[in-house]
């Protein structure tokens, strides 16, 4: 399995020079760049930047979330280095990072919400779409502040690929590290974006300011 690059970005909305801000999404395993590039769709925003990378085999990492995070290694922190590069990129451009939001579906919600809790600060938005923070429920987390992100951590109840317990832990440890979490439990065994799910993400977008 190869490494992954962050130049293997699909670019979609507006320039970066003149957005007003940036969503970087994150596809599931066995997914690619072009298929949760359709999310970009529900944010009703042609004013945003949206950063779609795509994992090297269509995979950010090897093994399921639930695993120690070194069982992962070196591809999460390929996976995470993708993604701080491309919010670099973005506060490079001048966009600040209450402006930049973090959406993404199954390995790439967990992704999400793993970057955040590991590069805390201020963001537009944190979305997990059926995932949950990666890792053990009992994995040592640094104790950081995440100065009030709205974060969602969603799934179905019976999703046989996200343990219940996971979601919930997740939600509990977001909200311990001072972000303001919503969390759905959805009935059912889907493993799917869900209507509130994308109402959340619409609500977000519209709520993003409008300058620095």
């Amino acid at each position: 399995m190869h490494l992954h690059d962050a130049t293997h970005t699909l670019r979609l909305g507006a320039p970066l020079a003149k957005a007003r801000g940036v969503v970087i999404l994150l596809h599931g395993r066995g997914s690619s760049a072009d298929d949760i590039a359709g999310l970009a769709d529900v944010f009703g925003a042609s004013d945003l930047t949206y950063l779609v990378p795509e994992a090297a085999n269509s995979s950010w990492y090897p093994h399921r979330f639930l695993v120690p995070p070194a069982q992962n290694e070196p591809w999460l922190s390929s996976a995470l280095a993708v993604i701080d590069t491309l919010v670099a990129e973005a506060l490079v451009a001048g966009i600040p990072s209450e402006r930049i939001g973090l959406a993404g579906f199954s390995q790439g919600a967990c992704l999400s919400l793993e970057y955040a809790s590991r590069h805390p600060r201020r963001y537009a938005f944190v979305a997990g779409l059926s995932g949950a923070l990666i890792g053990p429920t009992d994995t040592t987390r640094d104790c950081i502040d995440l100065q009030g992100t709205p974060v969602l951590v969603a799934c179905a109840e019976r999703d046989a690929h996200i343990p219940l317990d996971h979601v919930e832990h997740s939600a509990t440890a977001l909200a311990a590290f001072n972000a303001t979490v919503t969390k759905h439990i959805f009935p059912g065994s889907a493993h799917n974006v869900f209507p509130e799910e994308v109402a959340w993400l619409k609500k977000q977008a519209a709520s993003l300011p409008r300058s620095a």
